[in-house]
């Protein structure tokens, strides 16, 4: 298999390890289905609904009042994986599968979960600020609350568009359509939407989008955003998995030999080879628009199985 086929062949196997884009969408998906199997417990025992709404669904969402919120920190996050009827997270998958696929694709596989809890924790501030700060808002605070992936989504679509506005969805289309259209589109239906008696969540919305366009610019400069939060993600796998290390350990041992008084020898079969590798690495941690104009040469090359190292 050619360089260019395997990339194509890991783009389309989304159910891949340590795919970011499936575990935020299984994650929504089984919070959702917690949630109205909870409820129809509820309804089946024949407790009011108002009840499951207090004791269990409440405890998801995010309160506007911030003394509930102390008593429920974790809402912050909770909040933005939390949906309470099917044609509230549906649209909200549906984008987030078209606009997370691009960017794992663009900038590999560790951006798109920092981007989608960035896009909904600054989401999350906006909303609890604005009713701190509108006049209008501030009868409703105590009942208030805040709940869905918008905020995160809106980050993913904007951080997208601003990594490459051009990139053409639906090539089959005469030529494909840029996805700076399809983003327009997106934010219109977003926009039109929301419940107007609420100008909050237009403002975390839109604060949602603009971490994501900060988010690329910022590392664009080179300020990546994302490296605390992944090493984080290890330090936890690694907690549930004590024997990585021994195990990766081992597999570094199989490429030395054990040569005493001298420098270990590295059993590469061919260099070209060991350089591939290492471009495809390259992809996998920040994505084949980050690669240099010479690495890109050098995969061009190799998926015509031509030689590298003739140039």
């Amino acid at each position: 298999m050619s360089v260019a086929e395997e990339r194509r062949t890991k783009k389309v196997l989304l159910g891949e390890d340590n795919n970011s884009l499936v575990m935020l969408f299984a994650i929504n998906s089984l919070v959702f289905v917690v949630l109205k199997f909870t409820k129809v417990v509820y309804q089946m025992t024949e407790l009011p609904t108002d009840a499951f709404y207090r004791n269990i669904f409440n405890w998801f969402v995010l309160p506007a009042e911030i003394g509930k919120l102390s008593g429920r920190p974790w809402t912050l996050l909770s909040y933005m994986f939390t949906h309470d009827n099917l044609m509230h997270i549906l649209p909200n998958m549906l984008w987030l599968w078209a606009f997370g696929y691009v960017l794992q694709d663009l900038t590999g596989n560790k951006k798109l979960i920092p981007v989608y809890i960035y896009g909904g924790l600054v989401g999350a501030v906006v909303y609890i600020t604005a009713y701190y700060l509108i006049p209008r808002l501030q009868p409703g605070l105590e009942t208030a609350s805040f709940l869905g992936a918008n905020a995160s989504v809106m980050a993913i679509a904007i951080a997208t568009t601003t990594v490459s506005p051009d990139y053409r969805l639906f090539p089959m289309i005469n030529g494909g359509i840029p996805l700076w259209i399809m983003t327009t589109a997106f934010v219109i239906v977003d926009i039109a939407t929301i419940d107007n008696q609420d100008p909050a969540l237009y403002l975390a919305h839109i604060a949602g989008g603009g971490l994501g366009f900060l988010f690329i610019y910022q590392m664009r400069k080179g300020n990546d955003w994302s490296i605390w939060m992944n090493n984080f993600f290890d330090w936890v796998n690694n907690l549930f998995n004590p024997n990585k290390k021994e195990i990766e350990r081992r597999a570094k041992d199989e490429f030395f030999y054990k040569v005493h008084g001298a420098n270990p020898y590295k059993r590469i079969p061919n260099v070209t080879e060991k350089r591939i590798n290492e471009i495809l690495d390259k992809i996998n941690e920040n994505g084949y628009h980050f690669l240099t104009d010479e690495e890109k040469d050098i995969l061009r090359r190799a998926s015509t199985d031509e030689n590298p190292d003739e140039k």
